[in-house]
């Protein structure tokens, strides 16, 4: 079982829309995510304006893949070194720390999660 970085039960990010590297709404990983996507996020535009910059376009759907594009306001389970290229670029976007898969923690230190933390 999955936990999130505080070694708890780690709960759903999104299912509208649905995200996770399983699309099962959680922000659950194994060794095939080489993305390694387990930080849930909540977007804004400025983040997806940046992301899509530097060569992750979030924004625009692609109904092809199913994706609908994601817009201001919504839960994504995004890959952690997306997270930090961003948060070293001053442009990080809100954490939802119980939704944040602990193996987040390999890449990024915990308080600067806790210093983007959105409150639920």
């Amino acid at each position: 079982m999955n936990k999130n970085i505080f070694g708890e039960r780690l709960i759903t990010c999104s299912e509208d829309p649905l995200t996770g590297y399983f699309r099962n709404g959680c922000c659950d990983t194994d060794d095939t995510d080489l993305g390694i996507h387990t930080v849930c996020i909540i977007t804004t535009n400025d983040f997806l304006q940046f992301s899509k910059e530097v060569g992750n376009d979030l924004s625009t759907p692609f109904p092809e893949f199913g994706f609908d594009g994601l817009k201001d306001g919504d839960r994504w389970c995004l890959c952690a070194l997306r997270w930090k290229e961003a948060f070293e670029n001053n442009c990080a976007p809100m954490v939802v720390l119980e939704a944040t898969n602990q193996k987040t923690l390999d890449l990024i230190h915990i308080e600067d999660l806790i210093a983007h933390a959105y409150r639920i």
